[in-house]
């Protein structure tokens, strides 16, 4: 039997050629990249839904993040529809229950249900 002969661009022709390494690291490429979309949030998604988490409102985001008011409201939008969540709390909750978002990243206040008499 011969060998393939593979046609397109090469060295020899003038245009770059493409290694079949890559070529073989390509459709595994692609199917991470579109395998679960929601869990695609950039870092500063991220970091936006981790203060959002903590109880910040979105002027306290974007002091703390350096950022207008408008970037944060659009970084929650942008991040409430990736998740597919109704409100920021269901974004919060989808972020958990993904691992977006850590339990350690939520800051619980030292007095939380301090106070509160015990039911039963």
């Amino acid at each position: 039997m011969s060998t393939p002969t593979l046609s397109g661009p090469s060295a020899s022709s003038g245009g770059p050629a493409a290694s079949l390494a890559a070529l073989r690291t390509l459709p595994r490429a692609l199917s991470a990249a579109t395998a679960e979309p929601r869990t695609y949030l950039t870092a500063r998604e991220k970091d936006t839904l981790r203060l959002a988490a903590n109880g910040k409102t979105n002027h306290a985001i974007a002091r703390e993040l350096g950022l207008s008011e408008e970037t944060v409201k659009t970084r929650m939008q942008k991040l409430r529809r990736k998740l597919r969540a109704d409100d920021r709390a269901h974004a919060v909750a989808i972020g958990l229950a993904l691992g977006l978002l850590r339990l350690e990243d939520v800051v619980v206040p030292p007095d939380a249900n301090r106070g509160y008499r015990p039911t039963g």
